[in-house]
C-alpha cells in the first residue's frame, strides 16, 4: 500500500504572486510585452491543477493519492519553428521565455502561418451540476472504491481478480498570446474504471465498464448495477461457444459506434494527421464521398455537458460544432490554428493539450454519428445469420485499418437476436466500413467514458456517440471453422 501527496510549489517567494489572479495578469501581459516583438507569435499558459488518483487491485491499494500541480509553459513561434518551454517556479519564467525563443529562431526557416482569430478577454468555468469532488474527502473515495470492489466481487466465486480506479481532476488555465487574448478557463473532470477477470480451469474472461462525467461527484455513485455487469460478462463468458471466425452483417450498439466514429474514423479527421502524410490527404479530400446521404458525422466542444466540451480550446480559439461528413461526403476536418492555416480553411478549436508539460496539439472533443431514422428492431431484419455486438472490451488502429473487441455479443439468426457468443472482434478498413453502413438507427447514446491518446499524451477527456448500426461484411474474427 502507497500513499503520498505531491506539491509542486509555483514560487518561493514571499509575495506568492501567482496565486494573485490581478498579479499574474499583470506579469503576463508585462512578459507578452516586452519579449514578443522578437518572434512572430508567444503564449504564456499557466496552470493549477488539483487531483485525485485511486487504485485498487483486489484488496491491495496501489495508488492512493492527492496531488496538487502548479506551473507552465511558454510557445514561441519565428519562421515556422515552435520553441517550447515550461516551469513550475514563477520566478524562472523569464529565462524559459528565453529558451522557447532561441529553440524557435534556431529550427525556423520558412513562414509562421495561423488562421487568423479575434482577439479574446474572458474568464468562464464549466458549470457542475452537483457536488464538486474537491469536497469530497480522500477517505469517501477510498470508500467508494472499496464498495465497487466488493460488489465486483460478490457476483460469483469465480471472479479471482478485480481493479477499481477512481481519478479527478480540477484544472484552471490561463493563457496570454501576443495578439492580446487574456483567457481564464476552469472546469473538473471525473473518471472510474471497473474490471473483473473470472477463471474456470484453464478458461479465463474479463469484463470491464468506465465512465466519466465532467457534471457531478453524484455521477460516479448509485453504479451498482454498471459495475456488477463487468463481473456478470466474465462469468457468462467461461461458458459461452466463440463465434465462428467469418465474414457478416453486424449490428452494433450506440457505444461501440460511438468508439468506431471516435478510433476509426476521427482521429483520420485530425488535420495534422492528414498534412503531415499526403496520400492521407489526398484520401481525405473534401467533397469525397464515403457513405450513404443518411450519414452525418461531427465533432465539437461547443455541445455543454461533456467531458470533451469547453469554451476556449488551448490557443484560444473558440469552441465550435464541426460537420465532418454531411449527407454521406467530407465536408469538413479538424484543425489547429497552425493546420488550418496550411491547409486555407478555418479554425475549428481542436487544439487541445493534457496539460502544461505539453503543446497543444489537434485532438478530438466530443465526436458522434447524428441518429438515423430506422426503429432499432428493424436493423436485424432481413439478417439470415449475423452478429450482434455491444459494447466494448479493447481495440486498436493503424491508419485506416481498425480492430475492436466487443464487451458482448449474440448470434442474429432469421432476424432475431439469437445465442449468446464470446471472443467476437471486428476488423475493416474506416473508409470501406462506412460504405458499407446499410441503416442507421433512431436510438442515441453518450458514452462518457472516452479517455483519448495521441502524441504521449494519453487520457485528454473526450465524448463520444451515435445510434446503433447495421454494416455489411464486416470481418468477425473468432474461433476457426
Amino acid at each position: 500500500m502507497s500513499f503520498f501527496v505531491q506539491y509542486n510549489i509555483v514560487t518561493r517567494t514571499p509575495e506568492k504572486m501567482a496565486t494573485k489572479l490581478a498579479n499574474l495578469q499583470n506579469l503576463l501581459s508585462d512578459l507578452i510585452k516586452r519579449y514578443s516583438p522578437r518572434v512572430d507569435y508567444l503564449m504564456i499558459r499557466f496552470e493549477e491543477a488539483l487531483g485525485t488518483d485511486i487504485l485498487l487491485r483486489g484488496d491491495k491499494v496501489e495508488t492512493l493519492s492527492e496531488a496538487i500541480s502548479i506551473g507552465g509553459h511558454v510557445r514561441a513561434c519565428y519562421k515556422g519553428g515552435w520553441g517550447l518551454s515550461s516551469f513550475n517556479r514563477i520566478d524562472t519564467i523569464t529565462e524559459r521565455i528565453e529558451e522557447a525563443i532561441a529553440a524557435a529562431r534556431m529550427i525556423g526557416d520558412d513562414e509562421t502561418i495561423l488562421a487568423p482569430i479575434k482577439p479574446v478577454r474572458a474568464s468562464c468555468t464549466l458549470p457542475l451540476t452537483g457536488t464538486d469532488p474537491r469536497k469530497i474527502p480522500l477517505v469517501k473515495k477510498k470508500e467508494l472504491c472499496d464498495f465497487y470492489t466488493d460488489l465486483l466481487k460478490s457476483v460469483d466465486g469465480r471472479i479471482t481478480t478485480t481493479s477499481v480506479r477512481y481519478a479527478d481532476s480540477a484544472q484552471k488555465v490561463m493563457i496570454a498570446t501576443s495578439e492580446g487574448t487574456f483567457i481564464e478557463q476552469s472546469w473538473v473532470d471525473m473518471e472510474m474504471r471497473f474490471a473483473a477477470t473470472a477463471r474456470n480451469g484453464e478458461t479465463v474472461q474479463t469484463g470491464r465498464e468506465t465512465t466519466g462525467s465532467r457534471k457531478a461527484f453524484e455521477d460516479l455513485t448509485n453504479l451498482d448495477d454498471q459495475v456488477k455487469s463487468a463481473a456478470t460478462r466474465a462469468i457468462n463468458a467461461l461458458s459461452l461457444p466463440s463465434v465462428l471466425g467469418n465474414t457478416y452483417t453486424v449490428v452494433i450498439d450506440p457505444i461501440l459506434t460511438g468508439l468506431f466514429v471516435h478510433e476509426a474514423f476521427g482521429h483520420l479527421s485530425e488535420a495534422d494527421m492528414a498534412y503531415e502524410n499526403p496520400d492521407l490527404l489526398e484520401v481525405m479530400t473534401i467533397g469525397r464521398r464515403f457513405g450513404s446521404k443518411e450519414l452525418q458525422i461531427f465533432d465539437g466542444a461547443a455541445p455543454a455537458g461533456h467531458r470533451g466540451s469547453y469554451f476556449y480550446d488551448d490557443e484560444g480559439v473558440p469552441a465550435t460544432t464541426t460537420q465532418l461528413i454531411k449527407d454521406g461526403v467530407l465536408v469538413g476536418r479538424l484543425h489547429s490554428r497552425e493546420t488550418a492555416g496550411k491547409l486555407d480553411e478555418a479554425p475549428t478549436g481542436n487544439a487541445r493539450c493534457l496539460n502544461y508539460h505539453y503543446a497543444p496539439i489537434v485532438r478530438m472533443t466530443n465526436t458522434w454519428i447524428e441518429r438515423g431514422k430506422t426503429p432499432v428492431s428493424d436493423l436485424f431484419s432481413d439478417i439470415k445469420e449475423g452478429v450482434y455486438a455491444r459494447n466494448w472490451l479493447g481495440g486498436m488502429t493503424n491508419g485506416e485499418m481498425f480492430t475492436f473487441s466487443a464487451g458482448e455479443a449474440w448470434m442474429i439468426r432469421n432476424g432475431k437476436i439469437a445465442e449468446p457468443v464470446k471472443d467476437v472482434t471486428l476488423s475493416g478498413n474506416v473508409f470501406q466500413t462506412l460504405e458499407d453502413i446499410e441503416a442507421i438507427g433512431n436510438d442515441f447514446y453518450w458514452d462518457e467514458s472516452g479517455g483519448c491518446g495521441k502524441g504521449g499524451q494519453n487520457g485528454l477527456p473526450v465524448g463520444c456517440g451515435g445510434p446503433s448500426l447495421r454494416i455489411r461484411d464486416v470481418v468477425v474474427g473468432g474461433e476457426a471453422t
